[in-house]
């Protein structure tokens, strides 16, 4: 059987999951293409089919469509066999599937990666934001509980891709966090989760499902303590003792000091005329425009700095407003080390439940340095270098850092300075 068409993404992606399974369901043979996110998703050829970075994306056997949102991928694939049973038996069923189809990407992923992304280490744990998903999710869930008390499955009576997208959804949290204790409030939503993802369709693609007996947590990254200083070679047992007897009580027990931090690799570039500090403390001491913008022009050194475009690369999971401004907070803690090197202005687009972060970042030398790409969160976000001499990157980079003008033609709804 010739394939129907190509997926694009990086494995394990659960987001992939409800496509494969859709295509079991329908006994169609969709190719997953080798890929390597970061670098096969920016390539231009890539750009040209799918306009922007996201993955899963999808492309037809014969080339005529390319499309990405896993939900409207897996509905393709569900419609692509006449005997299928995936979308329901009538119009009514197949708006009550898109409708969970929905549900399971507004109201369960976006509280799912925002408990679950920090205990991969993939974003920065926020505990109010932390606190906020674990409520939103256990609503959802409490809403799937009452539903399935008198239902085997979501929709009819068999699997329709309601219960692929949903089941999908919940794959990371049965598996990480909603544990036995938890799960015991959520008796029939477990019997249903057990009963779809036993069905050999599921089990083709997620193999053997594990449903977590005690939850995982979130972890603080320890703190390297500093190392006594050894020494450097063995004396005998006389000159030891001569020693002692000629040196102070005070120094016999003495601790060396821990050893200098590494300076870092920014300190060692040629002077610029701009200084930084100086420049944090007029931004913040003086009106944005025109006095402060202009002070930047005037100082600006293109030659020691640079500036750089940021985005947030999973502007579609983002929820409520608070949230998004928290993981830029919680990405700005993680950046300490380059208080010293960068200024940044990152902000919040829109409102809540249609929202994204966007900004710029002017850093010291031309590089994005080791202070910023060892940040947790660094891989969250897509840095692209900008012409500071192109007059549409100027001004989009001035309304960025005066939080005001169309910033994309979008509403302003929150911002953080980083200096």
């Amino acid at each position: 059987m010739a394939p129907i068409g190509k997926i694009y993404s990086y494995p394990n992606n659960p987001r992939t999951f409800k496509i494969l399974i859709a295509a079991e369901y329908n006994n169609l043979e969709v190719e997953v293409a080798e890929f390597e996110f970061g670098k096969d998703n920016k390539d231009p050829k890539f750009l040209e089919n799918f306009h922007h970075e996201k993955v899963p994306a999808f492309e037809s056997a014969d080339g005529d469509l390319h499309i990405n949102e896993c939900g409207a991928i897996a509905y393709y694939v569900s419609s692509c066999s006449e005997k299928t049973q995936l979308l329901g038996k009538d119009q009514k069923e197949t708006a009550k599937v898109l409708s969970y189809i929905l549900f399971a990407e507004n109201e369960i992923i976006p509280h799912a990666n925002t408990w679950i992304n920090p205990i991969l280490g993939i974003t920065q744990y926020n505990k109010a934001a932390h606190n906020q998903s674990t409520e939103g999710l256990k609503k959802s869930l409490k809403v799937l509980e009452n539903i399935l008390l008198k239902k085997t499955y979501l929709v009819g009576e068999r699997v329709t891709l309601a219960d692929i997208s949903v089941a999908t959804a919940l794959y990371l949290p049965f598996k990480l966090v909603l544990d036995a204790k938890f799960r015991e409030g959520y008796k029939n939503l477990t019997r249903w989760y057990k009963t779809v993802v036993n069905q050999p369709a599921f089990k083709k693609v997620l193999g053997e499902v594990i449903l977590v007996d005690v939850a995982h947590e979130y972890t603080p990254p320890k703190k390297d303590k500093p190392k006594k200083e050894t020494k450097a070679r063995e004396v005998s047992e006389e000159k030891s003792d001569k020693k002692k007897e000629e040196a102070p009580d005070d120094l016999e027990e003495e601790e060396a000091k821990p050893a200098p931090k590494p300076k870092s690799k920014l300190d060692s570039l040629p002077p610029s005329k701009l200084n930084l500090e100086e420049w944090k403390r007029f931004y913040s001491n003086n009106n944005t425009r025109p006095d402060a913008i202009n002070w930047f022009w005037e100082h600006y050194d293109p030659e020691g700095y640079s500036i750089w475009r940021v985005d947030y690369k999973y502007n579609s999971e983002l929820k409520k407003v608070f949230m998004s401004s928290n993981l830029i907070g919680g990405f700005f803690n993680r950046l300490e080390r380059a208080r010293k090197y960068a200024f940044g202005s990152l902000v919040v687009l829109g409102e809540d439940n249609k929202n994204e972060i966007a900004g710029y970042f002017v850093i010291r030398g031309q590089e994005i340095p080791e202070e910023v790409t060892d940040a947790a969160d660094f891989e969250s976000y897509e840095f692209k270098k900008v012409d500071h001499a192109d007059p549409k990157e100027r001004s989009c980079f001035e309304d960025y850092i005066a939080w005001d003008g169309h910033l994309d033609g979008k509403t302003f709804a929150d911002g953080k300075i980083f200096k």
